[in-house]
């Protein structure tokens, strides 16, 4: 992968070309996206885009890691501190569910069903559970919990509702909605950890 978008001007332009290319996969999915309709509908060169991200998988693995950077920020800063891991967990938890269930998210998870190849499912995995679970399994560590408890955690918080998300069974769930499954998984949390 050749993603390294980092000035303000460049920052701005990957803004665009990834809204763009949002857009067409909602309209006509993976395969009746190109490299060439993203550069066009975001004014950017085709050039651009293979420079930047090396082809269309490349481009969509930058928007996965895109899509978890707020998550992933939150748990490095929160282990390069002694920030109660509990406490950093009621502030993460919200935004983890938010990103795993907003439009973006179902849509990169519906374009990851339908590829036959399994990359961009492997794509989604590597940029996503693959890199916050053991964050996440790390700061629980601090607070006492072993593997078991971080997955009855993570059952816990996100269940069935991504796949409900993603088959349209399920609208985006309301702030309040997140809140209450965030309290309900950290409760079940701190019994666990409590009775270790």
């Amino acid at each position: 992968m050749r993603y390294f978008v980092r000035s303000d001007k460049k920052q701005a332009r990957h803004i665009a070309i990834t809204d763009a290319a949002y857009q067409l996969l909602a309209q006509y999915g993976y395969e009746g996206t190109s490299m060439l309709s993203i550069a066009k509908a975001a004014k950017a060169s085709n050039e651009t885009l293979y420079r930047w991200y090396g082809d269309k998988q490349g481009l969509f693995t930058a928007m996965v890691a895109d899509n978890a950077a707020a998550t992933q920020t939150a748990l490095t800063q929160a282990l390069k501190t002694d920030a109660p891991p509990l406490q950093t967990l009621e502030r993460v938890a919200p935004m983890l569910l938010e990103m795993l269930l907003g439009e973006r998210a179902i849509l990169l998870n519906r374009v990851a069903a339908a590829d036959p190849t399994g990359g961009l499912g492997r794509a989604i995995a590597a940029g996503g559970r693959d890199t916050v679970l053991p964050m996440i399994s790390q700061l629980l560590e601090r607070a006492g919990a072993d593997r078991e408890a971080v997955e009855i955690y993570m059952a816990q918080l996100i269940g069935d509702q991504q796949i409900r998300r993603v088959i349209g069974v399920m609208n985006v769930p309301s702030a309040d909605l997140i809140k209450q499954r965030c309290a309900q998984a950290q409760r079940v949390l701190t019994l666990m950890i409590n009775d270790a």
